[in-house]
């Protein structure tokens, strides 16, 4: 996908030539310099961006100044992606926890469409760490259109399948969603809205935030006397009570406020060239020791579940002195045949970078596991300097991928390795891309394991490679093993994210952590069950609903590095200005699904739904779809909201206002793909098809004139057709027309350099 979607951008760059912008005006110069042998990555969208869809070349054109432009046969195949100009872009950000909300407006125009044309428009969203998707709006000025998001169960969205337009809605990456907007008028203005949540990341006492905000020249508006106003408004909420200190910041943000714990930032300006840089801020919490807070809060007003909800938080401080317990660590790695090439050379390099950063106290062993498993030791081993470099000899030659998947064997031999420990924290590190029948037979399994009464029981932690592996196990699992998830959709980013996780997972300061709840409470459910350890690497953050009278002070018990007892008392208060929804929805959506996917449970998964609708998270069991209405007309989202809920089918049988409902279909990750799996597909590849014998003959009639032709642009073959004599050219004409009938030629649309 983002592979094709760069060469579409790539070619409506080169088509962009053809616009006039009349004299002595010209677009920005990266347009012009531009070139097809560029990097594909360089045309992902590194901001909120908006795209002319153009299948055929004959409509690009300058719809305030009409050039002359030689016809262009043929069409574009894929088609041609223009980026708009952007006449206007604001952000906001509330940051609140380890959570940011953030909401970005821009304003484009289709101005490379003729105004007598019509084409699609496509818009991209990048998101920051861990993105979810929570809503759009998008007005077109000419037709009076706009399209507002909402969610659907899978049994609403069903009433309306028959005819609801499909919105090509997919994503080009793991944090770069995309969808499409049908027929807009050349010289149209569009106003998009977008908001999505993304996790702040914690690293050496600070968070920080990341902010795709990247515009490339390109959507420079073309004319020194058209505004371009800029606009960034930064909220921090830090639910902490504690100073705030500001580390770093990408943009010239002005203070507005200060209060304790909280921030307020602005940056507005008219600027003469959009942002080049993405959004960065660092801050940290001052505290030097480890520290924490009750916060209450009574449900929304329409809130299917009555229950009072609350969350709990504990951060490690900067105290560096404290000291971490010491680790015996097991790596489980995948080397099934799925796992060849770049994906096991970046999991090796990652594995050598952890067994790096041992201590020689710290012990340490390995396991590689296809249809086999195959153990660096038959024990744990220190981790010195001589046992690692051994270990580096036998990872290259041992992880070699090959054969299938069988994951509860390793896990079983990890279990076993790790039996005899007493004062550390062992650890499991499993590292997959694959998918396995037995799934729920291995989380059922780890659980009688870890219920054995011992002073600290192995801690499991998850790392998932692509879409095929079955992110909600390996998530569950963690769960079960009190320990930590994280994942790679992305081969490149391997390295980075397995780094991360062991860096969170191995520095832990407190374990066993355990909360004195009082027993008098009707009702309580704690999102997660299982406690993890509090680590220098993550702030721990638990929430839950209650019934009753919640007491003022809560006991938090744990355990430290010397095996000695941790106490301390976290006052309960209650927060009427903390969004709760925005910081807990995804976690509770992840954790309920986890355990609807293990137990099987409808009921659960209505549950999961119900949060998703409730709260506009995207999750495994909605659908995301748009409304189109007339802007002149508008639709409160409570009468299309209780229409959808009737299971009404809107296009038929709803409001009249309502035109169109464009289907984007589920943003989830899904549960994994046994098939893939089982044929061994690598990560970020797709099952090949196989073609039908007349594609075949289509596509290679097609290539062979492509070859051909790209070599002549239009100017050129008129130019060529000027020497002939009349019956040259009309038997050449007439061997064009019935080469176009077969759709065999793709005739080239670049200009000549001196045209």
């Amino acid at each position: 996908m983002a592979g094709e979607f760069s060469t579409s951008v790539t070619c409506g760059l080169v088509l962009s030539k053809r616009l006039y912008y009349g004299k002595g005006a010209s677009p920005a110069p990266a347009v012009m310099s531009r070139s097809l042998s560029s990097k594909t990555e360089s045309c992902l969208p590194t901001a909120v961006m908006a795209y002319a869809v153009v299948p055929e070349p004959a409509m690009v054109d300058n719809p305030d100044v009409p050039s002359y432009q030689p016809y262009v046969h043929g069409r574009c195949d894929p088609p041609a992606l223009i980026p708009l100009h952007m006449h206007e872009v604001s952000m906001e950000v509330e940051c609140c926890m380890d959570t940011a909300v953030v909401s970005v407006s821009s304003a484009w125009r289709v101005h490379c469409v003729m105004a007598s044309r019509r084409c699609d428009c496509r818009i991209a969203i990048p998101m920051g760490q861990q993105g979810s998707l929570l809503g759009v709006e998008v007005n077109v000025s000419q037709t009076e259109r706009s399209y507002k998001s909402t969610w659907v169960t899978f049994a609403d969205s069903k009433q309306t399948e028959s005819t609801a337009k499909s919105g090509h809605g997919y994503f080009l990456t793991h944090d770069i969603y995309t969808f499409r907007i049908p027929q807009v008028d050349g010289g149209s203005n569009i106003s998009v809205k977008v908001s999505w949540s993304q996790k702040l990341s914690y690293q050496n006492g600070q968070f920080c935030l990341n902010v795709p905000f990247s515009f490339p020249a390109h959507v420079i508006p073309v004319g020194r006397k058209i505004p371009k106003r800029e606009k960034i408004q930064l909220k921090v909420n830090s639910c902490t009570g504690t100073e705030l200190l500001i580390k770093c910041s990408s943009h010239p943000l002005k203070e507005l406020s200060r209060e304790v714990g909280k921030l307020s930032f602005i940056h507005e300006a008219e600027v003469p060239a959009w942002s080049t840089t993405d959004l960065k801020f660092a801050y940290t919490v001052s505290a030097s020791d480890i520290f924490g807070q009750v916060l209450l809060q009574s449900p929304p007003l329409h809130d299917f579940d009555e229950r009072e909800m609350f969350f709990f938080y504990l951060f490690p401080g900067n105290n560096q002195n404290r000291k971490v317990f010491r680790r015996e660590v097991v790596f489980v790695v995948d080397i099934s045949e799925s796992m060849q090439g770049r994906p096991i050379e970046n999991v090796t390099n990652s594995l050598l970078a952890s067994l790096s950063k041992l201590n020689p106290q710290d012990s340490f062993n390995i396991i590689a596991f296809n249809s086999e498993v195959h153990l660096f030791s038959s024990t744990m081993v220190p981790a010195t300097h001589g046992s690692i470099l051994n270990a580096t000899h036998w990872l290259s030659n041992n992880l070699t991928a090959d054969g299938g998947t069988n994951i509860m064997l390793p896990l079983k031999q990890a279990m076993k390795l790790l039996s005899d420990t007493s004062d550390s924290i062992p650890l499991i590190f499993l590292i997959t891309d694959g998918s396995v029948e037995d799934e729920r037979e291995i989380c059922n399994s780890m659980k009688g394991y870890l219920t054995s009464k011992r002073s600290v029981s192995p801690r499991i932690c998850t790392f998932g490679i692509g879409l095929y592996c079955n992110h909600y196990f390996l998530k569950m699992l963690a769960q079960i093993g009190r320990g930590h998830y994280d994942c790679s959709y992305d081969v490149d980013n391997i390295e980075l994210r397995m780094e991360r996780l062991f860096t969170t997972a191995s520095s832990v300061v407190l374990a066993n952590i355990t909360l004195d709840m009082p027993r008098h409470l009707d009702s309580l459910e704690l999102f997660p069950s299982h406690l993890p350890d509090l680590s220098f690497g993550s702030p721990l953050i638990v929430s839950g609903r209650y019934k009753g009278e919640f007491p003022d002070v809560i006991k938090v018990n744990g355990m430290l590095e010397d095996m000695s007892t941790f106490q301390t008392d976290l006052k309960v208060q209650n927060a009427k200005d903390v969004p709760f929804d925005r910081i807990l929805a995804r976690r509770q959506i992840d954790i309920i699904t986890c355990h609807a996917w293990l137990s099987e449970s409808k009921e659960l998964e209505e549950k999961v739904a119900k949060i998703s609708l409730q709260t506009n998270f995207p999750c495994e069991y909605t659908r995301w779809v748009l409304l189109q209405t007339d802007s002149g007309k508008k639709v409160s989202e409570s009468t299309v909201v209780s229409q959808i809920f009737d299971k009404i089918n809107l296009s038929t049988k709803g409001d009249p206002n309502i035109q169109n409902i464009i289907l984007l279909g589920c943003l989830g990750v899904g549960f994994g793909n046994l098939t893939a799996t089982a044929k061994n597909i690598a990560p970020g590849t797709k099952e090949p098809n196989s073609p039908e014998g007349a594609e075949i003959l289509v596509k290679a009639a097609s290539n062979c004139c492509s070859m051909l032709l790209d070599r002549c642009c239009c100017m050129c073959f008129i130019q060529a057709c000027s020497y002939m004599n009349n019956q040259c050219a009309i038997v050449l004409s007439q061997i064009c027309t019935a080469l176009a009938c077969f759709e065999c030629v793709n005739c080239c649309y670049e200009l000549c350099d001196g045209f």
